[in-house]
């Protein structure tokens, strides 16, 4: 990063383009989880965000991680319901432990 990229934050309009790349991959409970989590990081941030790139990283890996793990699998429709609201309950008790 040269002198010029940190005075205008183009560094950092570069990382968190990369950072809504990834964000994208993931699946939209993890994206919903996701909106939360970076909605409550932004106020908590020093004049440029600069503070919050590792954070923000460290994040994203955190739920790229089980992500990754998930396999799709295929469901008949009343079983599909069932898991949908039991991973929407699991992503409410971590989001509130946040």
């Amino acid at each position: 990063m040269n002198f010029w990229e940190k005075i205008t934050g183009s560094d950092m309009t570069k990382e968190l383009k990369a950072f809504e790349s990834r964000v994208k991959k993931l699946p939209a409970d993890y994206q919903a989880a996701w909106e939360k989590i970076n909605a409550n990081l932004w106020p908590r941030s020093d004049f440029t965000g600069r503070n919050l790139m590792p954070i923000i990283d460290g994040v994203l890996g955190l739920l790229e991680q089980p992500a990754a793990s998930v396999r799709p699998k295929r469901f008949s429709r009343s079983s599909a319901g069932a898991e949908q609201s039991e991973n929407t309950a699991f992503f409410r008790l971590k989001i509130h432990a946040l």
